[in-house]
């Protein structure tokens, strides 16, 4: 049966909001997505400093961004079905609260391995409201439906690691890095406000998980043994850890390697964004006549193939094709990642 543009919902379930609450809750999700590239690029301006400040090696000051990767992933990983047992709100509201409160802790660290500790529990609890907030989406929506939503908090997930450098230079201006977490606290006390206000509750008392751990535990063996599973969270995991590794090493590779100047860099970053953005935005029209399938494997031919030219760009000295190839690569994101988290 084909999917349809509309939400495919079970009796008990709550009705999407509409008009001005639609856009709010747009929003706000889309926030709580922003949450990760907000928390690892938003810092990146002030590395040296931080060596300076800390005593500290940049691979010391780098640990803090691979600490905060883990984190995150942990965060959504036991997140995911502890929302499932106690509804959406609760979790999530912990979650952003933390992230404020250890946001502050990060401002505190005497030392590099302080930061790296208290960037893992940042990490952790803000991987506790990105996960969320796509479970609100799956309790709202399926098929098409889903997946348009997700292009559309793909435009706000896009533009956060395309401002967030941007944002840390400005707050330098101001202050140091330590400044920089103690803005990243005041948007985790401002979301948690939000959230406490604004957010419903999507998963009503009769469709959550009740059978404890054991229960969950059964429900995970039973995902790990289904292959249509496995297969779309593969490419969704494969997606992201892509789109990390761009993040953390595009600086490096395009500054230390190619010999871009900084300005040179964030414009090429920010097109870079813009293309993952539009694509983004593209695929939520083309989803008025095709299903996320066929899409979805589209985008995974076009990230192979630009991964393929990054690497032969690279072996090559070539900086055009690496440009073109990540500027395509960050496109295919577009199309993978909308469609396969709703699939």
């Amino acid at each position: 049966m084909p999917q349809t543009d509309v939400p495919v919902r079970p009796a008990e379930r709550i009705t999407p909001p509409t008009g001005r609450a639609a856009l709010g809750l747009l929003v706000l999700l889309g926030s709580l997505t922003a949450i990760g590239p907000l928390s690892l690029d938003t810092y990146l301006p002030a590395f040296p400093g931080m060596t300076r400040d800390l005593a500290a090696s940049q691979a010391q000051i780098q640990l803090s961004l691979t600490t905060c990767l883990i984190g995150m992933a942990l965060g959504q990983l036991v997140t995911g079905p502890l929302s499932d047992r106690w509804g959406r709100r609760r979790p999530v509201l912990v979650g952003v609260a933390a992230y404020a409160l250890l946001s502050l802790v990060c401002a505190l660290a005497p030392s590099a391995e302080t930061l790296a500790v208290a960037r893992f529990a940042q990490g952790f609890a803000g991987g506790m409201g990105t996960v969320v907030a796509r479970a609100v989406v799956r309790d709202l929506y399926s098929g098409r439906a889903a997946a348009k939503y997700f292009s559309r908090l793909v435009l706000i997930f896009g533009i956060a690691p395309m401002v967030a450098p941007a944002l840390g230079s400005l707050v330098l201006n101001v202050g140091d890095w330590r400044t920089i977490f103690v803005a990243l606290a005041l948007v985790g006390a401002l979301l948690a406000t939000t959230v406490a206000l604004r957010l419903p509750e999507t998963l009503p008392a009769t469709r959550r998980n009740a059978g404890g751990l054991a229960a969950t535990a059964a429900a995970g063996r039973t995902l790990l043994t289904d292959r249509i599973y496995l297969g779309y969270a593969l490419t969704q995991g494969l997606a992201f850890a892509g789109l990390f590794a761009y993040l953390s090493g595009s600086s490096f590779v395009l500054q230390d390697v190619f010999g871009l100047s900084a300005g040179t860099f964030s414009i090429l970053f920010g097109a870079n964004a813009l293309s993952f953005v539009a694509v983004g935005q593209l695929n939520a029209r083309l989803l008025d006549r095709h299903d996320p399938r066929p899409l979805l494997v589209t985008g995974l031919g076009l990230g192979l193939l630009a991964a393929l030219a990054v690497l032969a760009g690279a072996l090559l000295n070539n900086l055009p094709v690496v440009v073109a190839a990540l500027f395509v690569f960050l496109g295919s994101l577009g199309l993978v990642m909308p469609n396969g988290t709703a699939l």
